[in-house]
């Protein structure tokens, strides 16, 4: 039986996969990936537990979808920051986001990528290698914006742009770490406010027009 037939024979009536996903990454996002049991997967995304194997094959092919819908539907306005005009702009904007979108309601907080994987047995690792290369794809985008910045004499001569990309990236994903402990928005947003003075040194200090996230985001 192909994947097609298995997944035609398994869709329950009125199935919105896209809303089942939407369910299914909250729940991953609030337990991760092993702390997320089939009966609370099932029962979020209203299907039973052989509907869920014959429409996504697998636990972890169900998880590997929740985190290319999470990308699609959430992560997305990360990447929308790297039309910022400036280098120091993107930096500042990605952050603010990453502050906003980890502690706005309508979902657990934190970040899936992080919360997905934080205790995984070796019996998992193709679950944190698929977090790993999604954060890495984030922050390989991150860094061809700031080598453009770079080209564009945005950046100090010299910059390590890989090195600066990697900041960016573990300041947001330690933001995401420290609003899944419910650390307060204000709070993050200061640390925020330090962080930028030291990318600063690497920029031509031409602040964002926008400045804080005046509204917060879902990611």
């Amino acid at each position: 039986m192909s994947v097609d037939e298995r997944r035609g024979r398994g869709r329950p009536r009125s199935f919105d996969e896209g809303d089942a996903l939407d369910r299914a990454i909250h729940v991953f996002w609030a337990h991760g990936y092993e702390g997320a049991s089939l009966s609370e997967l099932t029962g979020a995304m209203g299907i039973n537990k052989p509907s869920l194997y014959a429409v996504f094959g697998s636990k972890e092919e169900l998880f590997r979808r929740a985190v290319a819908r999470y990308g699609e539907t959430y992560a997305a306005r990360a990447l929308a920051t790297l039309e910022q005009p400036t280098a120091y702009a993107v930096i500042e904007s990605y952050l603010r986001v990453a502050v906003d979108a980890s502690t706005s309601g309508g979902h657990p907080p934190g970040c899936l990528s992080i919360q997905g994987g934080l205790s995984n047995s070796p019996a998992n690792s193709d679950i944190s290698e698929i977090l790993t290369d999604y954060r890495a794809a984030i922050e390989g985008a991150l860094a061809k914006r700031l080598a453009r910045a770079a080209e564009e004499d945005d950046l100090a001569p010299g910059t390590d742009i890989a090195a600066l990309a990697r900041f960016a990236a573990t300041l947001s994903q330690g933001l995401a770490v420290h609003a899944a402990a419910s650390a307060d928005r204000e709070d993050l947003h200061a640390s925020v406010d330090i962080a930028m003075q030291a990318v600063a040194a690497y920029t031509s200090r031409r602040r964002s027009t926008s400045g804080r996230c005046a509204e917060p985001h879902s990611w």
